[in-house]
């Protein structure tokens, strides 16, 4: 099995997404598409929210221009949900605000004795795809989440304090009432 490279190759070196341009056609569009990797955008009863049960809300936002990948939010997600559902039981919502768009690509290299007349080095380096990214501003909204009471609000608070790690850009909790 392949490994992936750390996120710190993508997350903030360079932010703009790269598009090939080539006088060929067949050069300038990526031909594999990764697969998704988050199963779902939105948990939780999402109907006692739009009938205002669940009046206390935590925006949890990026603070940086950042790369978030796929399998990082779709591990936060299993984490939260799972500690949610087995905490509130339905009395939540909690969803994921980025869609993980940007076609993250590496150009694999070969090491040890004879690689260097195996390869092609930088000519032609555009690269196979390997994962998918979120692309995110200061300012931007990565989780959202609803609950019924201020326990619940400092449950969550603590959840997000453990799923901090798992993220590659500073965060900040907002808190409201509606």
């Amino acid at each position: 099995m392949a490994s992936l490279r750390k996120a710190l190759a993508y997350s903030k070196k360079k932010v703009v997404p790269y598009t090939r341009t080539s006088k060929k056609k067949k050069k300038s569009f990526i031909k594999t598409v990764p697969q998704q990797k988050i199963v779902k955008f939105t948990m939780g009863k999402e109907k006692l929210y739009n009938e205002g049960k669940l009046p206390y809300e935590l925006n949890i936002i990026s603070t940086e221009k950042v790369q978030i990948r796929h399998n990082a939010l779709e591990a936060c997600r299993q984490y939260i949900n799972k500690k949610l559902d087995k905490e509130l039981t339905g009395q939540y919502v909690f969803k994921i605000v980025p869609f993980p768009h940007h076609i993250q690509r590496e150009n694999k290299m070969l090491t040890g004795a004879g690689a260097d007349r195996m390869q092609t080095g930088m000519q032609k380096a555009f690269g196979k795809s390997v994962g998918k990214a979120a692309i995110t501003k200061p300012g931007a909204k990565i989780f959202f989440i609803a609950v019924p009471n201020k326990k619940a609000i400092s449950f969550a608070r603590k959840l997000i304090k453990q799923v901090k790690p798992k993220l590659p850009c500073k965060v900040k909790i907002l808190e409201s009432f509606r």
